[in-house]
């Protein structure tokens, strides 16, 4: 199992992307719904929120997407600070960085059962920062080892490459796969987000980091096991001379 897991690297790359693709919808939906309208993945939600909110338009908050906005850029930072000396792809260092992000999922989702509902000001914000970093580390993560239109916390670069490159538009092929499942997994996370949402803030949270830390065990499973090649099969012997 481990070599076959090996030797189709790129696809369990894929696959697991895709995966924290939908933890990242999961993630959200708790963070707009029960945070009170924050995008802890979808930055380009938070900076649409914070002009519109700016302009004091439907009374939208500002102090949140603005944290959140700062808050995943923290995690980006220290992402691509501890990827820098490392070659693209899955590495030990990959490994710890899901691992910690999984963390605190884990220990958010822990604080948000203990606080028994709708966390109450200073802790909403300050759970929002929390997310928020975690989803800016998965996301630097993501990119270090660069699954093509897989960015795990955006669709929007996907919608136009699965449009631009369709047949409608004139291409002759892409890798539709990806990019149709990228899509359709960070809808379906946020609205299983939504449905558990309905049961507790927490468990949405906590689905999330358990997809989050499989994720981890697997890549990193699939990064160090050593594939040890087949024997070579013995040349034939000479014919004898008649």
């Amino acid at each position: 199992m481990l070599t076959r897991l090996r030797a189709k690297r790129d696809n369990l790359h894929l696959g697991l992307m895709l995966a924290l693709t939908f933890s990242t919808g999961v993630v959200d939906a708790v963070g707009y719904l029960g945070l009170d309208k924050v995008f802890a993945g979808n930055m380009t939600g938070n900076v649409v929120i914070l002009g519109m909110a700016l302009a004091g338009a439907d009374d939208l908050p500002w102090v949140g997407p603005l944290l959140a906005l700062f808050a995943f850029m923290l995690g980006a930072v220290i992402g691509g600070r501890v990827l820098r000396p490392v070659k693209a792809g899955w590495a030990t260092r990959t490994t710890w960085l899901f691992a910690v992000v999984g963390a605190v999922l884990a220990g958010l989702a822990i604080a948000l059962f203990v606080m028994n509902g709708k966390p109450p000001q200073p802790w909403e914000l300050i759970i929002t920062v929390f997310l928020a970093t975690a989803m800016g580390l998965q996301a630097a993560t993501a990119r270090h080892i660069a699954v093509k239109d897989v960015t795990t916390v955006v669709v929007t670069s996907t919608i136009t490459g699965f449009a631009a490159d369709s047949r409608l538009a004139g291409g002759k092929g892409q890798p539709w796969f990806r990019r149709a499942a990228a899509i359709v997994l960070i809808a379906a996370g946020a609205g299983v987000g939504a449905l558990l949402l309905m049961l507790h803030i927490g468990w949405g949270v906590a689905v999330a980091a358990l997809i989050t830390l499989i994720a981890a065990l697997l890549g990193h499973i699939a990064a160090h096991v050593k594939h040890t090649p087949a024997p070579a099969s013995a040349p034939a012997p000479a014919e004898t001379a008649a």
